[in-house]
């Protein structure tokens, strides 16, 4: 398969990649990209480049490692601005992040080096020239002293590429060890398994191999577990509300692991109106505090009762689509109550990394939004949650709800598009969670 894909397209592989790597994970876990990467100054969205977005996101340990590799401070993006200014308005916005002023020095030096290599280039080649007749304009010898520099920086990243082949020699020899260990070990292992079966007196094939969970079956005991929570209140629409569990639970892991973990937690509730299209007359009382009546809603999680409530009407199959949304969101904000026991945050309490990681991802939405770029419809309605609390919870809940109504594949590329960050943090930390936490 490998040898089918195209130098380019392996090329542009590593930059999605990196690009995805920069928004949502550590630098450790990203060198080796880093290392086939052919020129670090490669221009994405906006003409920005990664250390464009590094400094932006003031990933101090990233921006370090790209100004080591060579990147240019001196590259504008389309709002015109360079690695320096860009660090600097940073630091103006956010004054009291120790990580962006970490951002702001590391580019100030880099730079201040690169205009003093600059003016002793300009020195040189003006102390060379003093006994020869001028021949070049101004203009040119500037152009020639640029390229100097841009020669200089290719003769770097040359270098980078070179350390890093020599690298890849010595991890394939170090492979090359580590597969004749585990082939020692795969036969210990087997030697002991073999002893442990006689010592058992187990015989037989069927002594060998364990029996593995059926996943139809496991399908429609969650299906069922949930069918016996739902209570509808009014109509009669109990085959309508089995598919919706079964489209939540087959559409993708991102919404199956909330009828995997609520299907074995014996506090949760649903309440179902069948017949209308809002839970007006279900009292309810909103995440920032607000008592409400229930006409102008689809949908809600009320987290003291932790009760889910749904109005599940349904005119065609695109209304279909549409209540699950809703289920999705409500089921999901009952999750994080359950799975977190912290007010519908999507973390423990006390948590500060991952606090911290979900207001960049709710900050990186809102400059979205701010900029004017065009975003998903429930990324937008999260913004407009009247506590911190409820944008947060709402930004959680929009993952479930994007992919539900757009589909696996596709609400995936919107999310990794979009609000790559909130995607990480939903498949990392909320998902695992929920995941880990299922009572069978």
């Amino acid at each position: 398969m490998a040898s089918n894909i195209s130098a380019s397209g392996a090329e542009q592989f590593v930059e999605e990649r990196l690009l995805t790597g920069l928004f949502t994970g550590p630098l450790l876990q990203h060198k080796e990209l880093l290392n086939m990467l052919e020129d670090v100054d490669v221009r994405y969205m906006r003409q920005k480049t990664l250390l464009h977005v590094g400094v932006g996101l003031g990933k101090s340990d990233w921006v370090q490692e790209l100004l080591a590799r060579g990147a240019d401070t001196d590259i504008i993006d389309d709002s015109q601005q360079n690695a320096l200014s860009s660090a600097e308005e940073m630091v103006r916005q956010f004054p009291d992040d120790i990580e962006r002023s970490k951002v702001l020095n590391l580019v100030t030096l880099v730079h201040r080096r690169d205009q003093v290599i600059l003016r002793r280039l300009e020195a040189s080649s003006s102390r060379s020239t003093d006994h020869v007749t001028p021949v070049a304009s101004p203009e040119c010898d500037i152009v020639s002293l640029k390229s100097s520099v841009d020669s200089l920086r290719r003769e770097m990243k040359s270098l980078v590429r070179q350390l890093s082949s020599s690298l890849e020699e010595l991890k394939e020899q170090v492979c090359g060890c580590d597969a004749l260990l585990r082939v020692l070990e795969d036969a210990v292992t087997s030697t002991a398994e073999d002893v442990t079966c006689i010592k058992c007196g187990l015989i037989g094939e069927a002594s060998i191999s364990q029996p593995t969970s059926d996943p139809a079956r496991e399908r429609q005991e969650c299906v069922d577990a949930m069918m016996r929570k739902t209570r509808i209140v009014y109509g009669s629409g109990v085959d309508g509300m089995r598919r919706l569990y079964e489209i939540l639970y087959d559409e993708d892991e991102c919404t199956a692991c909330i009828i995997k973990f609520l299907s074995g937690n014996e506090r949760v509730k649903v309440m179902v109106d069948s017949d209308y299209f809002d839970i007006g007359r279900m009292k309810v009382v909103d995440l920032d505090g607000t008592k409400k009546k229930g006409s102008k809603l689809d949908s809600f999680c009320d987290f003291e009762s932790e009760t889910v409530y749904l109005a599940a009407k349904h005119c065609s199959l695109n209304r279909q689509k549409l209540v699950c949304t809703y289920l999705a969101r409500a089921l999901l904000q009952l999750s994080l109550k359950l799975v977190f026991d912290n007010d519908g945050w999507p973390f423990i309490k006390g948590d500060v990394v991952r606090e911290r990681e979900w207001m960049r991802a709710l900050e990186d939405v809102e400059e979205r939004w701010n900029r004017g770029e065009g975003l998903d419809v429930n990324l937008n309605d999260a913004l407009y949650g009247k506590t911190l609390r409820a944008k947060v919870c709402r930004l959680a809940a929009a993952v479930p709800e994007i992919i539900t109504f757009d589909g696996s594949k596709e609400g995936r590329s919107h999310l990794q598009l979009e609000a790559p960050l909130l995607l990480y943090l939903y498949s990392n930390n909320v998902m695992g969670t929920l995941l880990a936490s299922v009572k069978r």
